[in-house]
């Protein structure tokens, strides 16, 4: 069975007081090996919580696990190994946006943890037992989060960057509110568009075979992807200087990468 691995970490403090990203990836291949998986890749995200989902564009915000997403629908994958659920997420709307994306694919997810834990369970008390386990801190994270939301919003009228997912071709220093262009991920990002106006009925796969060949790469290195080129040209706005967040529009400030007078280039 063809299977890939998936670790994440979300804090320092995890790293020190949990499992680290080496000792998560040293557990899945034990466990692959014991299984007789066919392990392919091990995909990770440092430093991201288990709980974090673009819920206007109804995404995950994690680029590890949406490159491990397109490599398992890509490749046939049948399991996704992980130390534990919770590694995968740690709220419903996150849980629900996966199980979304690996049943399209008829993949399952194998928590070492937990040995029986299926994605397909129709046991009623197995439901609600991961029902409940996942809703216990769902009143805590509200309380924080409506309190975090009045600043975001107000930062948001204001063009700043209010938070979420740092787009491709865009940094924020560690502890920082502000957006700077990464030079080499904003020649991609420049690209992309430039493919697309000259070839408008241009696929996603293609795309990204074009950037592939021209020698550009995504985040940390790895291969462009059909997801990568999505968000990218989903973002034009944005990468116009057009800021948006939870409903609120301004100009960002930030520098544009795409010039603001260029005409839309997907319509």
């Amino acid at each position: 069975m063809k299977a890939v691995g998936y670790v994440r970490v979300s804090t320092d403090s995890q790293v020190r007081h949990g499992y680290s990203l080496d000792e998560q990836r040293e557990e899945i291949v034990r466990y692959c090996n014991n299984q007789q998986y066919a392990l392919l890749e091990i995909f990770s995200d440092e430093g991201v919580s288990g709980a974090k989902a673009d819920e206007d564009e109804m995404t995950v915000a994690r680029d590890g696990l949406l490159d491990m997403l397109v490599y398992v629908k890509e490749r046939g994958v049948r399991y996704i190994v992980v130390l534990s659920t919770s590694r995968l997420w740690r709220s419903d709307m996150v849980r629900v946006l996966i199980h979304r994306e690996l049943k399209k694919c008829n993949a399952d997810v194998k928590a070492i943890d937990r040995p029986q834990y299926s994605i397909y369970t129709q046991n009623p008390n197995e439901v609600l037992i991961n029902g409940m386990l996942e809703l216990l801190d769902i009143y805590e994270r509200l309380e924080i989060a409506l309190k975090l939301k009045r600043g975001r919003l107000q930062k948001a009228k204001e063009g700043g960057y209010a938070g979420g997912g740092i787009p491709f071709g865009y940094y924020c220093p560690h502890g920082g509110k502000k957006l700077f262009i990464q030079q080499e991920e904003a020649k991609a990002v420049q690209q992309v568009f430039q493919l697309k106006k000259l070839m408008p009925q241009i696929t996603l796969q293609k795309i990204s075979d074009f950037m592939n060949l021209l020698g550009f790469t995504g985040r940390n290195g790895k291969d462009f992807n059909p997801m990568l080129v999505k968000r990218i040209l989903d973002r034009e706005g944005f990468y116009k200087g057009e800021y948006e967040y939870g409903g609120i529009k301004s100009i960002g400030d930030y520098e544009p990468i795409l010039a603001v007078n260029q005409s839309r280039l997907r319509g």
